[in-house]
């Protein structure tokens, strides 16, 4: 089997705000596993079978990005009219035994994303019907990960090598994700109104290439507000640390090389052990950004714009309560307890 061609699986997902694929090249394992177990192992979204010649999203002539016609193969079990049944979903669960491991997330984001690609296919009449009906396949299901505090993502910062030292605090209090940091370029950073404006990613293929792209989504293409107290970090660091010129990206390596997430890893282990927080995953910052702004009071709809969310079910995340301000409400109840127990029987009656 095939996997589907990049540029037909990113069409998709602009055209279907359910497809939320995060990155292509981490979920392309996943995407694989989830069209072999709804096809049985035989879908070739690449194109083979004859007579099944179709369009790409957005292409006038049906013509792929190789300039051959998008086919979208059909295993004899379609062509019956056999349905996928709720079995197959526990074959979903392989990921953690793959050669290259992913978890149920991925899967879920790859099999919504699936889903949306062939419920286009059976529109356009390429296919009989969606073999995606797996109940419950693309529902995220994984346990929340604790937010770390914010002396651990100080105490993280310290641990790194100083040129890398801005990345992990615009990553936290810009909430700006690993493809939008290393993309980052002199041009798109603000000092004077303390914003970053993100209009550029890098993305790291398979074989290590590094290809540059726009964000995924209208909503990805923002522009990103930072606290003033930043500015003199980032002055210091595009003074040392950064490429030179405009177009000059703001990190990168000690012999001036974009950063690279396999190169980076092994740093970015090291010191979350040196700051006694191992585990902690460097998206993790983002999070950690996340909760802090919706604990500042901050609606649903400024969320998705500083976070560059395009569906509030992404956003809705970070609004959940964190434990130290759990425990600030906490407090606060039991003062109004005790306000209350201090009363005398005859006024709070009153209120009765």
């Amino acid at each position: 089997m095939r996997t589907p061609p990049a540029g037909y699986i990113a069409q998709r997902r602009g055209a279907h705000g359910d497809a939320d694929v995060g990155d292509d090249r981490d979920d392309a394992g996943a995407l694989v596993a989830v069209v072999e177990v709804a096809g049985g192992g035989a879908f070739d979204l690449a194109g083979a079978e004859p007579g099944t010649a179709g369009r790409q999203q957005g292409s006038q002539d049906g013509a792929a990005d190789d300039g051959q016609p998008a086919r979208v193969g059909r295993a004899d079990t379609c062509g019956r009219g056999e349905l996928v049944t709720g079995g197959r979903k526990e074959q979903l669960d392989r990921g953690k035994v793959a050669a290259r491991p992913f978890g149920p997330v991925t899967v879920a984001k790859s099999y919504r994303l699936l889903h949306a690609i062939l419920e286009t296919a059976s529109d356009d009449q390429l296919i009989r019907r969606n073999p995606c009906r797996i109940d419950g396949a693309g529902k995220e299901e994984s346990a929340e990960r604790e937010i770390a505090s914010l002396p651990a993502v100080f105490a993280v910062a310290d641990a790194v090598p100083v040129r890398y030292r801005l990345l992990v605090l615009l990553a936290t209090f810009g909430s700006l994700r690993w493809g939008e940091l290393v993309g980052l370029r002199r041009e798109n950073v603000d000092m004077g109104a303390c914003v970053v404006r993100v209009i550029e990613t890098t993305a790291e293929l398979d074989r290590g290439g590094l290809v540059p792209e726009t964000p995924k989504s209208k909503a990805g293409r923002r522009t990103v507000a930072s606290p003033a107290e930043l500015v003199p970090e980032l002055r210091w660091h595009l003074d040392r640390f950064a490429a030179p010129g405009e177009r000059g990206l703001v990190f990168v390596g000690p012999k001036g090389a974009p950063l690279r997430r396999s190169n980076f890893r092994p740093i970015w282990n090291y010191a979350c052990e040196q700051a006694g927080i191992p585990g902690l995953h460097f998206h993790d910052l983002r999070h950690v950004g996340g909760t802090l702004a919706a604990a500042t009071g901050a609606s649903l709809k400024e969320l998705m714009a500083r976070l560059g969310h395009s569906s509030t079910r992404a956003a809705m995340i970070y609004q959940h309560a964190t434990r130290d301000r759990d425990e600030a409400i906490a407090k606060a109840l039991g003062g109004l307890l005790q306000q209350v127990r201090s009363e005398p029987a005859d006024q709070a009656g009153e209120g009765i």
